[in-house]
C-alpha cells in the first residue's frame, strides 16, 4: 500500500505571520491512530533557519527537556521523537488530559516540521509557530469515503498556558466517538489543561456519522492552544463505480486560529491525476452566509453556514484549470474568511497516496523570500522526487537558489485573477531558498514509488504578525517582522515609538506591541498585538539579622508596579531559622533558630499588580545572623558656657557606653535619629547642649547596633550669696568678701583671697572656682548719692531747709558741728549764713550759703525821706532775684525787679498810694553756690499812708 505524507506546510514568517513557521517557539499537538496502523513507526523533527549564527533549540514534552540541537543556515538538524510523545493508539489516552505533545524553543527564529511514518504511510506536520496558536479554531478533517475500521478522524488540542479551559462543540449529532459518546449524548466537550498537556479526540471510520460529521466542529479556549487535525488513516478519493481503493494514508495538518484566515486563495495541483478525483479543495466556513466563488465565477457555487463545509470538485471535477503543459491551478474567493485545505496526491498512479494541506490566504503582505527549506526531499527514511510549486504576484522576478526558473516552468496565469501567477520547478533537492520581488508562497508535491507527500510554505495569516527574533522577555527579547516591506512603525499600547521604523525592535518595557506596515500600493496594515513581558528578575540581597526577628518588605528592584501581598511566597526556606509570610501585607518575618549565630539564606518570590503584564522578582536573601553590641548608659557633666549659661560643652566621646572592641560609635540628638541615622552629631567631641540626653549608636562589624543613652548635665554658675554691691561715701573705702566654700578666688585686682580690703568706688569681678567650674561674678561699689537742698524758706529769722535725694533721714547743721534732725532753724542772725545737710550715710555734708536780709516791718511812703520805700536792692546780686507784694486778699499789687531797682514806694502802678494796712511780701532768689538752691524769704509789712 502506498503512503503519502501530509503537505509540509512550512510557512515562513520572519517574526510575524508572513513566515508562518519561522519563529522562536513551536507547538505540535498529538494525534490518535488505530493501533493496527502503528507498525514500524519513525518520527523526527526537522529544523532549519536563515540565521548564519548557530544557536540552540530545546525540545520539550510534558514540560520535560528531551534534548537540544544547534542549527544554522546550511546546517539543518534532525531530532528523533519518541512515538508516545506525539501519537497514541491507546484508547485510554483519549478524551482525558494527557502528557503528550511537543514544544520547541530557540533563541532565534527557525523552521520545524514533524515528519513521521509508519509502514506504508507517512505525513508531515509543518509548524506555524505563534501563527498556529490561538483561541478559536474550526476542526477540518478529510471526508472518509471508504468506511472501514482502520480509518479515523482525529483532533489533538495542546495547551500553551496553565489552567486553559477548552470547549469543542457544533459537530453533527450523528458523530460517534471512540469512547462511545455521541453528538447527542455529548453535544459539547469541555476540559481543562495545563501547559504542555493535550486532549485527543477520535472517531472510527466505519461509523456513517463520522464520514463528515466532525468537519467544522468549533474549538474555543480561554488561552492560546495548538490544534492538529486530520485522519490517521484517511481516504477521500472519489472512485468511479466498479473501481476500488488502493489503500489509505495519513492525512494530517496543523491548523491555524480564525484570526489568521482570509478569503482569497490559489491552489496549484499536486502530482495526482485529475481523473482519479483526489486533487480537490475542502472549504469550511466560520460565519453564516459565506458565499463561495470558483475561478471568479459570476455566481456563488454555494452559500455556507457557520461550520459548514464544501468540497469543490465533489460534483464537477472541472475546477482545476490547465494553464498549459499540464500546469493546473484554481482560484477561490469567498465573501467571508474561511479555512481552505487542499486535497492532493503524491503520485498519479495510486489513490492511496493522498495528502492534506492548509492553504494560506493571498495578500500583498506575504513574504518576498522563503529562506530556507531544509532537506526538502527527505521523508525518513527515504529521499524522494519533489516538484516545487511557486505562487507570486504578477510581474515579480523569481529565483530558486539564486537562479531564475526557465520559461517552461512559469509563470502561468491564474484564471479569475490577474494579480497572481504560478510556477512549477521539478526535481528540487537539499536546502532550498526562494526569492521574489513581490509576495510569494511555495508548495511541494513529492513522491517516489509508494511514497507521496506534499508541503506548503507561505504566510499563514492575511496580515503579518510579530515574532521573536531572539529571547523570551525583557531584557533580551528582540521582535521582528519580515524585512521585505517598504515602511515600518512600531507601537506600544497604540502609541508610536519614536525612531522604531525598521523591521526589528528591542522592547525595553512590557506592553502590547504592534507594527504598522506598508508595501507598494497595498493599504497600510497593523499586525496583531504581541504581548511582551518582563523576565523574572533574579536578584541577590545581603542582610544582617540583629536581635532576633527581621522583617523583610518585598520591593521591586526596577519595576514600578506595586507588590501584591498574596503573591509573596517562600521558594526555598531557610536552614537555620524560619521565614513566614504575612498574607495580608506580604511582609516576611525571619527568625533564626534559638542561640544561632552565623550565615543563613532563603529564596522568596513576589509579583506586581498589573494583571496584563505582571512583573515578578525572585530574591535570594543571604543573611548574617549576628549578636548585637552590649551597651550601657552613661552620663556626662559640663560647666556652663558664659555666653549661654543654660548650655555646656560636652565631649560625647568620653561617655563610656561599651567595652567591646571593634565597634563604631555614632552620636545623635534623639533615639529616632539614631535608629534612622539622621541628624548625626558630626563633632561629638565639642557638642554644645543644655541639660538633657544624647544617644550613641554602637555598631559592630556586622552592622548590628544598639543605642545607649548619655545623660548630659550642665553645671550652673555658683555665685557667692554674700558678695553684693555696696554703697559708700565717695571718699570712703570698703571690704569686698566673697564668702567661704569655694575652691579658689581670683579678683580683678589680682588678689586670690576670699576678701579684698580698701576698695573704693568702682566695678570689680571675682572668679569663684567650684570643682572644675569657674563662675565669674561681678560686684560694684557705688558712691552714695548725696542729698540736695531743694529750697530754703526764710521767714524773719526762721530758716526752713528742704532736702531731697540721698538716703533719708537727713541731718541739718548751721556750723557743721552741731547737727539736728529737724530742718528748721530759728533765731538765725541776719546776714550770710551756711546751711549743712547730710543723709544717713554720714558722708561729707553738702552746704548752701544763705543770706538773711534785714527785716523791714513798715514804711511810710510820704516822701519825707524816712521809710518811704521798701528797698531790697542790696540783694540784687542774688541770681534770679524778684519780690512780690500782695494785698490781704492775695492779689498781687507789685513786682520788684531790675526795672524798679527792687524798690516799692507803696503805690499801685507807681502813682496811686495803697491804703494803710498790712501787706504780704515774698522774695525769691537762687543762692549762687552749690546747686543754685531756691530761697524764699517772706514776711508782712505795714504801710502807713497819710492820704
Amino acid at each position: 500500500m502506498k503512503y503519502f505524507l501530509l503537505t509540509f506546510l512550512f510557512l515562513f514568517t520572519t517574526a510575524n505571520s508572513l513566515f508562518g513557521q519561522r519563529d522562536t517557539e513551536h507547538w505540535f499537538a498529538p494525534m490518535a491512530a488505530r493501533s493496527t496502523n502503528l507498525t514500524s513507526p519513525q518520527q523526527a523533527l526537522y529544523f532549519s533557519t536563515d540565521s548564519t549564527t548557530p544557536f540552540p533549540v530545546e525540545i520539550y514534552s510534558n514540560n520535560t527537556l528531551l534534548g537540544t540541537v544547534t542549527v544554522s543556515k546550511g546546517a539543518p538538524q534532525t531530532f528523533t521523537i519518541p512515538l508516545g510523545s506525539i501519537i497514541t493508539g491507546n484508547t485510554s489516552e483519549l478524551f482525558v488530559p494527557v502528557s503528550k505533545g511537543i514544544y520547541t524553543k530557540g533563541t532565534k527564529p527557525y523552521f520545524v516540521t514533524l515528519r513521521f511514518s509508519v509502514s506504508s504511510h507517512g505525513e508531515i506536520l509543518t509548524s506555524k509557530g505563534k501563527a498556529g496558536i490561538g483561541k478559536k479554531f474550526y476542526a477540518v478533517v478529510s471526508p472518509i469515503e471508504n468506511p472501514i475500521v482502520a480509518l479515523n478522524f482525529t483532533t489533538g488540542v495542546m495547551a500553551t498556558e496553565d489552567n486553559t479551559t477548552v470547549t469543542v462543540s457544533d459537530y453533527s449529532p450523528d458523530v460517534i466517538f471512540t469512547n462511545g459518546w455521541t453528538g447527542v449524548t455529548n453535544p459539547s466537550l469541555t476540559f481543562t489543561l495545563n501547559k504542555g498537556q493535550s486532549y485527543i479526540i477520535e472517531g472510527v471510520g466505519d461509523k456513517p456519522g463520522n464520514k463528515e460529521g466532525f468537519i467544522g466542529a468549533k474549538i474555543e479556549a480561554d488561552k492560546p492552544i495548538s490544534v492538529t487535525n486530520g485522519n490517521f488513516n484517511g481516504q477521500f478519493a472519489i472512485i468511479p463505480p466498479g473501481s476500488f481503493f488502493d489503500g489509505a494514508d495519513i492525512v494530517m495538518d496543523q491548523s491555524v486560529p480564525t484570526d489568521r484566515l482570509g478569503n482569497e486563495f490559489v491552489l496549484v495541483k499536486g502530482n495526482g491525476d485529475i481523473s482519479e478525483r483526489m486533487e480537490d479543495a475542502l472549504i469550511v466556513a466560520t460565519e453564516g452566509g459565506t458565499q463561495v466563488f470558483i475561478n471568479n465565477g459570476a455566481t456563488p457555487v454555494v452559500t455556507l453556514s457557520e461550520g459548514e463545509s464544501y468540497r469543490v470538485n465533489k460534483l464537477s471535477n472541472t475546477n482545476y484549470i490547465n494553464q498549459g503543459n499540464n500546469h493546473y491551478n484554481m482560484y477561490i474567493k469567498t465573501t467571508k474568511n474561511v479555512y481552505v485545505y487542499q486535497l492532493l496526491a503524491g503520485v498519479a498512479t495510486s489513490n492511496a497516496t493522498i495528502g492534506f494541506n492548509y492553504i494560506p490566504p493571498l495578500n500583498c503582505y506575504l513574504p518576498r523570500r522563503i529562506d530556507e527549506i531544509g532537506n526538502i526531499n527527505i521523508l525518513p527514511p527515504t529521499t524522494n522526487n519533489v516538484k516545487l510549486n511557486i505562487l507570486t504576484e504578477t510581474g515579480a522576478a523569481v529565483t530558486v537558489n539564486g537562479v531564475a526558473p526557465p520559461a517552461a516552468q512559469g509563470p502561468y496565469p491564474v484564471s479569475g485573477t490577474s494579480s497572481w501567477v504560478s510556477y512549477s520547478v521539478p526535481n528540487v533537492t537539499g536546502n532550498v531558498t526562494i526569492t521574489s520581488s513581490k509576495a510569494v508562497t511555495a508548495g511541494i508535491s513529492g513522491g517516489s514509488g509508494v511514497v507521496g507527500y506534499g508541503g506548503y510554505f507561505a504566510g499563514f495569516s492575511s496580515i503579518p504578525v510579530i515574532a521573536k527574533q531572539t529571547g523570551d522577555c525583557i531584557p533580551g527579547i528582540v521582535l521582528e517582522v519580515d524585512d521585505s516591506f517598504d515602511s515600518y512603525q512600531w507601537y506600544r499600547d497604540d502609541v508610536p515609538i519614536t525612531g522604531a521604523v525598521t523591521n526589528s525592535y528591542i522592547p525595553t518595557q512590557s506592553g502590547n506591541y504592534t507594527v504598522k506596515i506598508t508595501v507598494g500600493s497595498c493599504p497600510p496594515i497593523t499586525t496583531p498585538v504581541y504581548k511582551v513581558f518582563t523576565c523574572l528578575t533574579e536578584t541577590t540581597l545581603n542582610e544582617t539579622v540583629c536581635d532576633g526577628v527581621k522583617l523583610i518588605v518585598p520591593t521591586f528592584t526596577n519595576s514600578t508596579q506595586a507588590v501584591v501581598p498574596s503573591s509573596v511566597i517562600i521558594v526555598t526556606p531557610p536552614v537555620n531559622g524560619n521565614a513566614v509570610v504575612d498574607p495580608a501585607t506580604g511582609v516576611i518575618s525571619y527568625a533564626p533558630a534559638y542561640t544561632y549565630v552565623g550565615p543563613d539564606s532563603f529564596v522568596y518570590k513576589f509579583c506586581g499588580n498589573n494583571p496584563d503584564f505582571t512583573d515578578c522578582e525572585e530574591v535570594t536573601l543571604n543573611l548574617t545572623v549576628s549578636e548585637s553590641p552590649i551597651v550601657n548608659n552613661a552620663s556626662l557633666r559640663a560647666c556652663y558656657l558664659e555666653d549661654n549659661p543654660a548650655t555646656g560643652l560636652f565631649n560625647l566621646t568620653n561617655a563610656s557606653v561599651t567595652v567591646q572592641p571593634g565597634v563604631i560609635k555614632k552620636y545623635y540628638p534623639s533615639p529616632t535619629d539614631a535608629d534612622n541615622s539622621t541628624n548625626e552629631i558630626l563633632n561629638p567631641a565639642n557638642y554644645i547642649a543644655p541639660t538633657g540626653v544624647a544617644y550613641v549608636k554602637v555598631i559592630n562589624a556586622n552592622g548590628c547596633y544598639r543605642i545607649a543613652e548619655v545623660s548630659l548635665t550642665v553645671l550652673p554658675p555658683v555665685n557667692s550669696t554674700v558678695l553684693v554691691d555696696k554703697i559708700i561715701c565717695i571718699e570712703d573705702k570698703t571690704t569686698l568678701d566673697a564668702g567661704p566654700g569655694f575652691n579658689g578666688y581670683e579678683w580683678s585686682t589680682g588678689a586670690t583671697t576670699q576678701a579684698i580690703q580698701n576698695v573704693g568706688v568702682g566695678s570689680y569681678w571675682v572668679k569663684l572656682k567650684t570643682g572644675d567650674c569657674v563662675t565669674l561674678q561681678t560686684v560694684k561699689v557705688y558712691a552714695s548719692e548725696q542729698p540736695v537742698v531743694s529750697n530754703i524758706e526764710i521767714s524773719s529769722t526762721t530758716v526752713t531747709v528742704y532736702a531731697i535725694g540721698g538716703t533719708p533721714p537727713y541731718q541739718y547743721s548751721l556750723d557743721n558741728l552741731q547737727w539736728q534732725d529737724a530742718n528748721i532753724f530759728t533765731d538765725v542772725a541776719r546776714g550770710i549764713s551756711t546751711v549743712y545737710v547730710k543723709d544717713s550715710y554720714n558722708c561729707d555734708p553738702i552746704k548752701v550759703e544763705i543770706t538773711i536780709p534785714n527785716l523791714i516791718n513798715a514804711i511810710t511812703p510820704n516822701e519825707d525821706g524816712v521809710n518811704d520805700v521798701l528797698d531790697y536792692s542790696l540783694l540784687s546780686g542774688k541770681k534770679d532775684l524778684r519780690f512780690t507784694i500782695f494785698d490781704r486778699y492775695g492779689s498781687k499789687i507789685f513786682q520788684g525787679d531790675k526795672s524798679n531797682g527792687y524798690k516799692w514806694n507803696g503805690t499801685l502802678g507807681g502813682s496811686k498810694r495803697v491804703p494803710t494796712g498790712n501787706y504780704w511780701f515774698e522774695i525769691h532768689w537762687n543762692e549762687p553756690a552749690g546747686k543754685q538752691t531756691a530761697v524764699k524769704y517772706t514776711g508782712w509789712i505795714l504801710v502807713k499812708s497819710r492820704e
